[in-house]
């Protein structure tokens, strides 16, 4: 019994990374709340690791939806399955743009992870980049900016390196990688759905990096899955793979018709509410 409930913590939590990790309203601030009270009974170094490795069911839904933009090779009928034998080079020129906006955060994340981890994953951080971006979805879109780049094949190498310096930001909990590099994607001239395709392509290095990272380490400390902790590891990153497939199509149906304005003010409710639960948790120590 005790494990069944251990498994429906797991499917909770897949749930929240499947939608928040793709929509801009940053997906540690609602694990802090989840956290609250879907506290699992495993140890502490298994939760910290759980949390991002979760993300990778997230990654293959990108990889599964736009898997045609993203293979960079095509066999003799040009069709994208089949014996590779041919270079698709504008899919190439893509990833080496994908590569060169990752690689700020993918060597500050390397360094900085367990400082980060140590000084920054806490409410009050969240919550205060929470309301802070949340501000600055909603000026943004008040005063928008005609997009000049409507196509991922448009986006020059200066986009993609402003997009990167951008995703450097979202290294600090709270900031929502995908609310970062969508904000830097359309202050720099791109359109909201093409913003949120990159957005979508940059998360396979950095999340399978950061992913990577965390096993690593947690392995390095000496560390080690039970059987329950990998059935519970594999039914978040299951469910979280399912409901991204939804959250991302949403996303990219919800941009072709609206702003971003409605997740600016969610994450200015929700920061006030991370605040909140700080606040009385502090008054009750």
């Amino acid at each position: 019994m005790d494990f069944i409930l251990e498994i429906l913590k797991a499917v909770v939590y897949g749930v929240i990374e499947g939608i928040t990790e793709w929509l801009p309203i940053s997906s540690t601030g609602h694990m802090i709340l989840a956290e609250q009270v879907l506290k699992f009974q495993f140890s502490d170094a298994f939760m910290e690791m759980f949390r991002v490795v979760i993300q990778l069911g997230a990654i293959l839904a990108v990889v599964v939806l736009y898997f045609h933009k993203l293979w960079p090779f095509c066999a003799d009928n040009g069709e994208t399955t089949g014996f590779a034998r041919h270079i698709r080079w504008p899919v190439m020129h893509l990833w080496f743009k994908i590569i060169a906006a990752c690689a700020p955060a993918a060597v500050l994340g390397i360094l900085l992870d367990d400082w980060f981890d140590a000084h920054l994953y806490n409410s009050v951080t969240v919550a205060a980049t929470l309301i802070l971006y949340g501000v600055a979805f909603i000026l943004i879109e008040r005063r928008p900016r005609p997009p000049v780049t409507a196509k991922l094949s448009r986006i020059n190498y200066k986009q993609a390196m402003t997009v990167g310096a951008w995703q450097v930001l979202s290294l600090v909990p709270g900031t929502s990688r995908s609310g970062a590099t969508i904000l830097g994607g359309m202050m720099c001239g791109m359109s909201r759905p093409c913003a949120s395709q990159f957005t979508f392509f940059l998360a396979i290095p950095v999340m399978a990096g950061a992913s990577a990272l965390k096993l690593f380490k947690f392995f390095l400390e000496g560390n080690a899955l039970t059987g329950n902790e990998v059935i519970v590891l594999l039914v978040g990153c299951v469910v979280a793979f399912l409901v991204s497939m939804l959250a991302i199509r949403f996303l990219m149906d919800y941009v072709k018709r609206h702003t971003f304005t409605v997740f600016g003010w969610y994450r200015i409710a929700l920061g006030v509410l991370v605040l909140g639960v700080w606040g009385v948790q502090s008054l009750m120590k």
